[in-house]
């Protein structure tokens, strides 16, 4: 819906983070840290098409990166 409504590709991801933060708040997903949360987030967002550069040493994401575009 943010993708449709022209908003940043941050913003998208956004929703994907939050939902991943609250998982994690009511132990639905074992996470060690907030990091890991955020990190999970990021990467359903990039699976989902929002077009968030890729972190540097990680294959798996520049695919879904490529895969995005």
């Amino acid at each position: 819906q943010a993708k449709r409504q022209g908003k940043a590709p941050t913003t998208q991801a956004g929703a994907f983070v939050r939902e991943e933060m609250e998982h994690a708040k009511r132990g639905k997903h074992p996470v060690k840290s907030r990091k890991q949360a955020i990190a999970i987030g990021l990467s359903k967002a990039r699976r989902a098409g929002v077009k968030l550069p890729p972190p540097k040493t990680r294959h798996q994401a520049q695919r879904e990166y490529r895969k995005a575009a």
